[in-house]
């Protein structure tokens, strides 16, 4: 049996592991930038490199690389040896600090959103120490920032960064205000539960869509799919618990702690779920998990699909982002509390929350879109692409109270003075759950449920700290004026309450009824990544991310044109796929498939004088319909393409895409998805969904 607590993080060069190797005085000054984030000095990476490096060698490593996270959403790194050629023909093994500190990969072949011209190569990564280096097979990988010559952040990892560091200034502020004078450091931390589906690898090998763009563009439905409601958390499939023993074993030697694990409500999908960490440490073990769970699967004949909509039909998959606010000292600063104090320190986060999540729905709806995305937001798995806040029942009668400036309503009436009279603790799961919600306090966090499967979770999270530390900076400024606080702080908490109620929902968001309601709110329904994107450079978007000090205006200019270009180049790929499909697999079975049965009424005709073949000739008479129609289909969809690929404009690509492309990709899709069931299976010219979700 494994001994999990000696295998965990044993991968990892942790606090643990730098406590053990570097002298006292080295581990208090790196300890002091872990903390802190006070500068590193170079004589401090120096001794920090030596021993990082003999600890890698020690654990098999030959090789060093800064693993960083540019604008693809996916990791990079550049792999160097540990080797140094001496002059009498041998080597020896070192690493510096300035090795460690600084490296310089070529920028100019990652997405830049037009910043860096093949010209202008020169980029910088730069480590960030706060998230522990790690050995991946025979490489020491240093999680690292990127960015150009010129200092544009590149990446993914330093906005998040820069955005922790603003929630962390403005919640100081605030903290200062309820005398929480010993606080020196806030942290926003994340568990990002993870959906993904499993199939065989050989099945999906056969399939050219799932390969080239991870999800099915062709697929009739099964007879039988989700509607039994009998796979969630049903007992697991022996290869699938084999897969997730080896899983856990991996992601746990690198320190990520896999907790949870169950079947989701589809077939073929699962779910894996951490322990909370520190944001940026969540965000580079998510990326690894997701590396990981690909890895893994493959050594297991498997294949480990991350995109949001794998198979239309069936449920998506998202990754639940549960976020929360705490203080160095353990203060969960989303945690309601059992004293007047601590009850008007969360309501004033709390409403600070709020107001950011009303102000900022297009921030938010931002941060989550893709063109994966856009097929899962709004279906019946996933939250709609409209953004609320849920508050269970218990807090939104607190809210409610304030709101209509009413007595609440607990055990008995009272008149509840924010800080004064007694606030009725509100404990960890007071309230129930809303799967439909996209944003959901569930008793000491709020769980962000929009993000899809693939996403990497640092750009909600970014957007997240941003606007919560600008609501937190207007309250800091207003309170920090006032003569009497605690009358301020209650005008201020009822002002914005009353301000921010419309983005409270506690309902069905499924429901038709609340697409109506909200838009009588004035709430925003940005049901593309083209409809969302469309808002990013708002003035008011460019003014709260540059004060927060989070992007610069250049650096949100390239970051719009880099997501549109994604959207676009997801987009000319299916289209690519789905029309190579139609016309070398989908029409050619057919074909053979008409063929082999119009020779089957010859040779009856022949055999029995008079036989009509009512059945063959209905078939042949309905596929040769069917076949001329997806052939035309498909010729409307390559015209279609052309004239979207020539709009010249990123935006102008990407709606024609939205208007005019994705329309006839579904209608292409309808056609070949009512050809499929017609065929006869040793027809049929890839795996069907049944073979895909039944046989793991």
């Amino acid at each position: 049996m494994t001994n999990v607590p000696e295998l965990f993080g044993s991968k990892v060069f942790n606090q643990k592991a730098m406590k053990d190797r570097l002298p006292k005085e080295t581990f208090k000054a790196l300890k002091k930038t872990l903390d802190d984030g006070a500068p590193l000095q170079l004589d401090v990476a120096n001794v920090v490199a030596h021993a990082m490096k003999e600890w890698a060698i020690e654990n098999g490593a030959t090789h060093f690389a800064h693993w960083f996270q540019p604008l693809t959403g996916v990791t990079a790194e550049k792999h160097d040896s540990f080797i140094n050629p001496q002059e009498d023909g041998t080597v020896i093994m070192t690493f510096s600090g300035k090795e460690l500190v600084k490296g310089e990969p070529d920028a100019s072949s990652f997405p830049s959103g037009g910043h860096r011209a093949t010209f202008e190569a020169r980029g910088y990564t730069v480590w960030d120490p706060t998230s522990y280096p790690f050995i991946k097979e025979h490489t020491l990988c240093i999680p690292t920032a990127f960015c150009s010559y010129t200092g544009e952040a590149l990446d993914k990892k330093t906005p998040l960064l820069r955005s922790m560091e603003a929630i962390n200034e403005q919640a100081l502020r605030v903290l200062r205000l309820f005398g929480k004078t010993n606080v020196t450091h806030v942290s926003t931390t994340v568990g990002s539960e993870q959906e993904y589906f499993i199939v065989d690898h050989d099945l999906w090998a056969q399939r050219k869509d799932l390969r080239m763009t991870g999800r099915t563009l062709f697929g009739a439905k099964p007879s039988k799919g989700q509607e039994m409601d009998d796979q969630y958390f049903a007992a697991l499939n022996p290869r699938i618990v084999k897969y997730m023993e080896d899983l856990n074993e991996t992601l746990w030697k690198y320190g990520i702690p896999s907790k949870t694990e169950h079947n989701e409500v589809a077939p073929a999908q699962h779910e894996m779920a951490p322990i909370f960490s520190t944001t940026n440490l969540a965000v580079d073990q998510n990326q690894l998990t997701m590396e990981v769970m690909k890895k893994v699967a493959k050594r297991h004949g498997l294949e480990c699909l991350l995109h949001e909509k794998p198979f239309a039909g069936m449920n998506g998959s998202g990754k639940h982002n549960n976020w929360s606010i705490s203080t160095n000292d353990g203060e969960n600063l989303l945690e309601p509390g059992k004293t007047p104090e601590s009850n008007a320190q969360f309501l004033l986060f709390l409403t600070a929350i709020l107001k950011a999540v009303d102000e900022n729905q297009d921030l938010l709806r931002i941060s989550v879109a893709s063109a994966g995305n856009d097929h899962r937001l709004g279906a019946n798995e996933a939250p709609p692409a409209i953004i609320s806040v849920y508050l269970g029942d218990e807090l939104y009668n607190v809210l409610d109270a304030i709101y209509a400036d009413k007595p609440y309503d607990s055990n008995k009436l009272e008149k509840m003075a924010i800080g004064v009279d007694v606030l009725p603790p509100i404990p960890k799961d007071s309230t129930d759950r809303n799967r439909t919600s996209p944003f959901a306090f569930t008793g000491n966090k709020f769980e962000f449920r929009s993000c899809g499967s693939a996403l990497s979770i640092a750009g909600p999270n970014t957007a997240l700290n941003s606007i919560v530390a600008y609501s937190l900076k207007e309250f800091a400024d207003e309170l920090e004026k006032a003569s009497d606080f605690e009358s301020a702080l209650n005008a201020l908490i009822s002002r914005e309450v009353k301000a921010h109620w419309r983005i409270v929902f506690n309902g069905n968001g499924y429901d038709d009824a609340w697409k109506a309601e909200a838009h009588r709110r004035g709430l925003l329904e940005l049901k593309t990544t083209p409809d969302a994107v469309a808002h990013y450079l708002d003035e008011k978007n460019v003014r709260l991310y540059t004060e927060m000090g989070v992007y610069t205006k250049e650096e949100m200019e390239a970051h719009y044109e880099t997501k549109l270009e994604k959207y676009a180049q997801v987009l000319n790929i299916e289209v690519q796929v789905m029309l190579e499909m139609v016309s070398k697999d989908i029409l050619p079975a057919c074909y053979k498939y008409i063929s082999a049965v119009s020779k089957t009424v010859a040779d009856l005709k022949a055999v029995v004088p008079g036989a009509k073949a009512q059945a063959e000739i209905a078939l042949l008479t309905k596929l040769d319909g069917l076949v001329d129609s997806l052939a035309a289909k498909a010729e409307e969809l390559c015209s279609k393409h052309l004239a979207a690929k020539a709009c010249g404009d990123v935006m102008a690509v990407a709606r024609a895409y939205v208007d005019s492309v994705i329309p006839v990709m579904a209608e292409t899709r309808a056609l070949a998805d009512e050809i499929e069931p017609l065929l006869g299976d040793e027809f049929k010219p890839f795996p069907c969904y049944e073979d895909l979700v039944f046989r793991v």
